[in-house]
């Protein structure tokens, strides 16, 4: 079969060096689980080294003309070559709530969507790593004080830890996407359940950074209930001062607190 040709409205951008292939699959460490699933696999670049490392390899397609490429330069994957949409896909069911890795070369229209549901199914995924973007990469990995951290850093290093491996360039792939790339782990902390609501957590976190402009006293004033709390200094600061670990105090504090 003869090469895929990029769809625009998917976001594909074909990987083209073999070497970058295999240092993203070698970034998994491969232990503590038995499936590895590959989100967005396009040709196979990434797969066919991912082949050796896995117990078992799963594959999750949206695009058909990649699918039959798959299927037939891969026809002893057959069966865990899944025609799907990976938003919509529930693997957690599908796999039996066995422990994953997720790993790609991901669509950067969705990639922020990806992260999002991974941490959503985080008890399931101890390992993950791929391509993305490279200014969503570094906003992931990024620390507090920058323009940059935002609720995916937060969110992201609260339940992982998250490395900034490398950047790629735009000339790697077919066709050259306009922004250069990121690749990117996260391995999940082994005490990846927060000492407060985590509902809570994620709404404190969200309702701060979408007002990010604004002290956390007037963004979360929704949730102060008590004088002695609104006089607490750390509502004096902005959003993007605030480590994790703050949040995390900043939530059991508002807990405790809320009547």
């Amino acid at each position: 079969m003869a090469e895929v040709k990029a769809k625009k409205h998917l976001g594909q951008h074909f990987l083209r060096d073999l070497t970058i292939a295999q240092q993203i699959a070698d970034s998994l460490s491969y232990q503590g689980y038995d499936i590895t699933l590959e989100i967005g696999p396009g040709m196979g670049v990434l797969t066919q080294f991912l082949l050796s490392k896995t117990t078992e390899l799963h594959l999750i397609e949206i695009d058909k003309e990649s699918v039959k490429y798959l299927n037939e330069n891969y026809p002893y994957l057959q069966d865990q070559i899944h025609e799907k949409d990976f938003l919509k896909f529930d693997f957690v069911t599908f796999f039996k709530q066995k422990q994953i890795a997720i790993i790609g070369n991901f669509p950067y229209n969705i990639s922020t969507q990806i992260v999002f549901k991974a941490l959503e199914n985080r008890a399931y995924i101890p390992e993950f790593s791929g391509m993305f973007q490279k200014e969503v990469a570094e906003r992931i990995c990024e620390k507090p004080g920058s323009k940059a951290y935002g609720i995916l850093s937060v969110l992201c290093q609260a339940f992982y830890e998250t490395t900034y491996l490398f950047t790629v360039s735009e000339q790697v792939f077919s066709p050259p996407p306009k922004v250069k790339s990121g690749v990117l782990k996260m391995i999940r902390k082994e005490n990846y359940h927060l000492p407060c609501s985590e509902k809570l957590f994620f709404t404190i976190v969200k309702s701060g950074f979408n007002q990010r402009r604004k002290t956390l006293r007037n963004s979360l004033k929704q949730f102060l209930t008590d004088e002695t709390l609104k006089g607490d200094v750390v509502f004096d600061q902005r959003p993007e001062q605030l480590s994790f670990e703050d949040f995390i105090s900043l939530t059991q504090k508002i807990e405790s607190n809320v009547i």
